[in-house]
């Protein structure tokens, strides 16, 4: 009896801002053998780490069955968050160890809903230093800021957003 080689998902993620609080927008890149998918997003008014976190959710989400993963990021802050302080955010009502409430709580909620459909091995990397994969995950997350403010300036003809 031949058994079923488990299915692996790469997935490379990146949030970018301009200005924080500012225009945001998110990348992801997902590769499965020699498939892959590129996927983005845009907010108007938005944090870095709520994009961080938009684009490992967004990326997630995009899978259709259980898999494993090994997603990489460039931000610490989801790849500690999701594996080592939301167990404790949890356990104590969603406050942080100085018992001020957790922020992007409602993100982190969806993160870890989504993330238990799957098998993830979460990595980190340092963002900027020539890796391919997390620097087009860049330019779709720097892309999608300039294509929403291009929409608000389009949807806007009477200059009002100036």
């Amino acid at each position: 009896m031949t058994q079923k080689k488990e299915r692996v998902i790469e997935i490379f993620t990146d949030g970018a801002c301009s200005g924080n609080p500012g225009p945001g927008g998110w990348g992801g890149i997902l590769r499965s053998g020699d498939k892959e998918k590129e996927l983005s997003g845009y907010s108007a008014n938005t944090t870095n780490n709520k994009m961080e976190l938009l684009a490992a959710i967004h990326s997630l989400e995009a899978l259709k069955k259980r898999s494993h993963v090994e997603l990489t990021t460039d931000s610490s802050y989801v790849r500690d968050g999701i594996t080592k302080w939301i167990h404790n955010w949890k356990r104590n009502g969603w406050k942080k160890s100085n018992k001020k409430p957790v922020e992007n709580r409602e993100l982190w909620e969806r993160l870890d809903a989504v993330a238990s459909k799957h098998d993830i091995n979460w990595h980190w990397i340092r963002g900027h230093t020539g890796h391919a994969e997390n620097e087009r995950a860049d330019t779709l997350a720097t892309t999608a800021i300039q294509k929403g403010l291009n929409k608000e300036m389009d949807s806007d003809p009477a200059g009002e957003l100036n």
